[in-house]
């Protein structure tokens, strides 16, 4: 036993040369492993589950434990014929990023705690800031992902705008918001949230968004915020961000854009073209462990009234006193509700200054030509019929059969993604569109192919073929 917690150097040597080993064969391998394999609570608790060891094991055991039957099953999302919900690419620099600070127990809170790590989260964020043509007095902070961004900007939106009368605020959603806005909502108490139908091109009605808080303003209630969405999770599409921005500023709403997945692809001038508006957000979420090809967890949000940051969460108890900044320098802890954080932005500080911003910019362009090839090869085919078209590298689209009822029509699509897993080349998800169960397609992995697509939808095809023909009597 070891009561310090360590290993001999040898032995952590070969430990991790034993981890990177299988990191880069997993990585050369990948393209040709399935894109998921699924497990039973009985086959993992089997496997897993047991008591607390008490003495020591052997490293090099658990390591391959974890190896052969803690890592492979569930999806391999960043499989390059993962197309559901949506990938988290990765990249082989922003893991190495995340060992070192793992392993260097970096303390992201505090200016204190790790000054450089303070300054690169800065740098980060300038970057991010500026891809989205946000102002300089924008601030911000890396979090875990989209929920806890969505739950950080809604914090401030109730402090900067409701006040003490956070019992009487209105939030103004659209049916196609991400869940992670309702959570957040939940959990901060809002009361009045008011789910808006979207149009025929899944976007919010400004004029809708309008009348509903012309109502609750008449009914004694506290219109505060609006949720807008730069690429919906369903369809990628962009709500009308300058115009819902006018009828902010006509009501007084703090306007928040969604843009988690779809943001980043701000970065590209297509995608840049589709994001008209993102600039005139009140506050925005963005997620570099999704378009912008880091491993999970990588999430970001930035206010244009970066102090709104601190007003809302800096609190100064007398055991950080000797962490609190005497200049410029930032405690990152005082914009968000963690106090101990993990260094996340290191990755994509790395990412970008080995690869440089040019290659994610043709990544994320190869992503968006990728869902129009996508489309149409859909659309050449009547064995499929599109159902919204290529948007932020998004493609909905759905199996037909001569004859099939709509109800029929909806259980095939349903099956299809459970069958694909089984098959194992391939995996998309499904979403409700316009009344109707659709396959979706997501293509932002750079390491996919337009091979990959067409055998994709090919396997699918077949699949299909297969659900159809068992059911016939």
């Amino acid at each position: 036993m070891d009561p310090r917690l360590s290993l001999a150097p040898e032995v952590a040597r070969r430990l991790g040369h034993r981890v990177v080993d299988a990191l880069v064969e997993r990585l050369v391998q990948l393209p040709d492993l399935p894109v998921g394999a699924g497990a039973t609570w009985e086959e993992m608790e089997a496997t897993l589950r047991g008591p607390m060891p008490e003495e020591p094991g052997d490293p090099e055991q658990v390591l391959e434990t974890v190896l052969r039957e803690v890592l492979p099953p569930g999806l391999r999302v960043d499989h390059p014929r993962f197309f559901g919900f949506v990938p988290s690419p990765g990249n082989p620099i922003a893991v190495l990023a995340d060992a070192l600070a793992a392993g260097f127990s970096t303390f992201a809170g505090t200016w204190l705690g790790s000054p450089g790590a303070a300054m690169v989260e800065t740098t980060v964020l300038d970057w991010l800031r500026d891809i989205c043509a946000l102002p300089d007095t924008t601030r911000g902070l890396l979090v875990t992902g989209g929920s806890a961004a969505s739950l950080t900007a809604m914090a401030v939106a109730l402090d900067e705008r409701a006040g003490s009368e956070r019992h009487r605020a209105c939030v103004y959603v659209s049916d196609e918001a991400h869940s992670s806005v309702e959570r957040a909502l939940r959990v901060l108490g809002v009361r009045h949230v008011r789910v808006l139908p979207s149009d025929h091109h899944d976007r919010l009605v400004p004029a809708a968004v309008a009348a509903a808080v012309a109502g609750d303003r008449a009914a004694g209630r506290l219109p505060v915020c609006l949720v807008a969405s730069a690429g919906t999770t369903g369809t990628g599409a962009v709500d009308p961000l300058v115009d819902l921005r006018h009828v902010c500023d006509e009501h007084g709403l703090w306007l928040h854009v969604d843009g988690a997945y779809g943001a980043a692809a701000a970065l590209a001038p297509r995608g840049r073209a589709e994001l008209i508006g993102l600039e005139l957000a009140d506050s925005l979420t963005l997620d570099p462990h999704k378009w912008l090809f880091q491993p999970p967890e990588a999430g970001c949000l930035l206010v244009r009234d970066g102090a709104a940051l601190e007003r809302t969460f800096s609190v100064a108890p007398a055991y950080l006193r000797d962490a609190a900044p005497a200049g410029p320098e930032v405690n990152f802890a005082d914009r968000g509700i963690q106090l101990t954080r993990q260094f996340r932005a290191l990755k994509l500080w790395m990412s970008l200054e080995v690869y440089g911003a040019a290659a994610f910019r043709q990544a994320i362009e190869h992503g968006l030509g990728l869902a129009e090839y996508a489309e149409d090869r859909l659309a050449g085919d009547p064995a499929w019929e599109v159902v919204t078209p290529a948007r932020l590298g998004i493609v909905t689209f759905r199996a037909r059969r001569a004859g099939a009822t709509p109800a029929e029509l909806d259980a095939l699509n349903g099956r299809l993604p459970a069958a694909a897993l089984e098959d194992g080349f391939a995996f998309m998800s499904t979403h409700r569109v316009r009344g109707v169960t659709a396959l979706r397609l997501c293509t932002i992995n750079p390491r996919t192919t337009p091979a990959d697509v067409d055998r994709s939808i090919e396997r699918l095809a077949t699949l299909a073929k297969e659900e159809t023909d068992a059911r016939i009597p």
